[in-house]
Parts: structure tokens; C-alpha cells; sequence
């Protein structure tokens, strides 16, 4: 009896150490890497933005490890270029919170609602890697509010996801209880920190990672409440991209699919079956470019981000030569 009580005793005094420990290296984390931005709440969850220039809308939806600043130089040419360029936290990462149920479809919903009360209408939404389901499923939801997607290295499908039929460690990352524990001293140990930075490497190879990326990932990405959120989303995507690819036909703004040559996780298969999916779209392969595109080609999104520009302009015109024929010849006879 006195062992057990002993042992409960010693295991609460670790669990209280390692969130006091956590919580002192999340601070020291976040005043290393501040956020950037303004911040806005919606449906009673505080999500941080970067917004810079004035002209069409775009929206930045990073993937599954970051945060806004992914998408640094992204907005800076843009806003450059003639763009009001929005780049979200989104829900769990960076300084964004999140709420207890977060599917990419509520992502969505709390992305719709900020834009919306920030006024800004008819963006083009861009994916980048698991965001690229986002920005999909955001045009589902809102066709009427979209005026372009663009994915870039973007995950679509469930078949060919890594992690399409579960994921151990993501399991046991959001278990109850034993979830908890394993947040609090995992991610955070020498062992966790070797293999983020094993991650980190594979997720920009063959290309190097660029100079401050992995300082930030470990400040970052190993903070529990982040830990958390990325894994629930990798969980969370195989039966949301189930659903939303059986919708990916309906589609009709103009989609711009840009993948790399060289990207290890399987996009570029998943890139040409979106292209079957959706005939209108336009699919780039760009040689010589693995996966993290608005890291190391950022000149590349930006080109992908014009063509849906010029391909939304395009459409708006053709739509209105339409109306403007119905009405003739509706006009009657003299």
C-alpha cells in the first residue's frame, strides 16, 4: 500500500516538474521567436495573422510543422506585387489557440469568420504540404468566397498519405491522460529534440534547411499545446481528405497545383490525381525543388499565385461576356 501511494506520489511530483519545465522552455521559446503579427478572434479562438500590402486578397495557409512566418518572404513579394497577402498561424500553431474539436473543415470555419470580419473578400487561398487539403475544403465550403486555390507540395488524398492508416506515435501523443505525460516529457528530451532535428532535415531534403528554420522548430514545434495540434491533424486528415476528394469534381474557381521535382512525400502522385479531378486546373512540376516550396521558392508561389490571379480575371470576364449575350438575346424584337 505505502509503495503504491509512493509511487503515485513520485509520478505526480514528475508529471508537476515536467509542466513547470515546460512551461518556463515554451516562455523562453516564445520570447526567442515573438509573434509578428495582430490578432483576431473568432468564435471565441484568438488566431494570429500577418497582413502586409494592399490589392488582391491571398491568404497562406502553412503546413504541418510552423507557423505564419513559413510564408515571410511569400509576403513580402507579394505585398510588393499588388497583393494584400494574409498569412494565418492556424489553429494550435505559432501563437494561434485551438479549440477542442479542430477537423480541417472547422480550420475552415474560423479562417472564413476572421477573413470575413477583417473584410476581406474573395481571397485566393493557398496550401502549402497538409494545408493544401485546407485551402480545398475551404473552396468546398465557400465557393462563392474564393476567387482562386493554389496548393503548393500539397497533400489532397489519403491514399498516399504517410500516415494514411494511423500513426503510433500521434496516437499515443493525444491519448488521455498518458497523452499528458508523454507531451510533457518527450517532445522536450534530448530524444525528442534529436529527432526533430532528424525531421526537419528530411522534410527539406534533398535541399538544405534554411539558416534559423531549425532553431525555430525546436523553440516552436516542441511546445505541447503544438506537439499536440499538429498530431491531432495528422490523424484527423486521412478521412477528411476521404471525404472532400470525392467533392473535388465541383470545384470551378481556377485551380494552380505547383509540386517539386524532387519532393520525397509522395505530392507529386497526389498533385497529378487532383489534375484528373479537377480538368480545369493547371499542374506545374518544377524540377530541381523537393517540398518546403515558400521556404527555399518563394519566386515560385508567388508565379503560382499570379497565374490564379490572371485565371480568376479571366473567368470574371468571361462570366460577364455571358451575361451580357444572355441579355441580348433575351432583348426583345423591334
Amino acid at each position: 500500500m505505502w509503495m503504491v501511494l509512493l509511487t503515485v506520489i513520485l509520478l505526480t511530483g514528475l508529471i508537476a516538474a515536467m509542466l513547470l519545465y515546460n512551461r518556463i522552455r515554451s516562455a523562453q521559446a516564445e520570447a526567442a521567436f515573438p509573434p509578428a503579427g495582430s490578432f483576431i478572434t473568432v468564435e471565441g479562438t484568438r488566431l494570429h495573422y500577418i497582413r502586409k500590402g494592399e490589392g488582391t486578397p491571398v491568404v497562406l495557409l502553412h503546413g504541418g510543422v510552423l507557423w505564419a512566418n513559413d510564408f515571410e518572404q511569400v509576403v513580402e513579394r507579394a505585398a510588393a506585387c499588388g497583393y494584400e497577402a494574409i498569412a494565418f498561424d492556424r489553429p494550435g500553431y505559432g501563437y494561434s489557440e485551438r479549440p477542442p474539436r479542430t477537423t480541417p473543415a472547422d480550420q475552415a470555419r474560423l479562417i472564413h469568420g476572421a477573413l470575413k470580419q477583417m473584410g476581406v473578400e474573395k481571397p485566393i487561398i493557398v496550401g502549402h504540404s497538409w494545408s493544401g487539403l485546407l485551402a480545398l475544403t475551404y473552396a468546398l465550403h465557400y465557393p462563392d468566397d474564393v476567387s482562386g486555390v493554389v496548393t503548393l507540395a500539397g497533400a489532397m488524398y489519403k491514399e498516399g498519405y504517410p500516415a494514411e492508416n494511423g500513426d503510433p506515435i500521434s496516437r499515443l501523443a493525444t491519448a488521455p491522460v498518458v497523452g499528458t505525460i508523454f507531451l510533457n516529457t518527450v517532445p522536450g528530451s534530448p530524444l525528442g529534440t534529436a529527432l526533430a532535428r532528424s525531421s526537419v532535415r528530411q522534410t527539406f531534403a534533398p535541399e538544405p534547411a534554411p539558416e534559423g528554420y531549425r532553431e525555430a522548430a525546436l523553440a516552436l514545434w516542441l511546445r505541447p499545446g503544438q506537439f499536440r495540434a499538429n498530431r491531432e491533424d495528422i490523424l484527423a486528415f486521412p478521412s477528411a481528405a476521404l471525404e472532400a476528394g470525392r467533392r473535388y469534381r465541383e470545384i470551378r474557381c481556377p485551380v494552380v497545383i505547383v509540386v517539386g521535382g524532387e519532393d520525397p512525400f509522395g505530392t507529386r502522385e497526389q498533385a497529378a490525381r487532383l489534375r484528373r479531378d479537377i480538368p480545369h486546373a493547371e499542374l506545374r512540376e518544377i524540377p530541381h525543388v523537393a517540398h518546403m516550396i515558400p521556404q527555399l521558392h518563394p519566386e515560385l508561389a508567388l508565379e503560382a499565385i499570379d497565374r490564379a490571379r490572371e485565371l480568376s480575371g479571366a473567368a470574371a470576364v468571361k462570366s460577364i461576356s455571358s451575361e451580357t449575350r444572355g441579355a441580348r438575346c433575351g432583348e426583345p424584337r423591334s
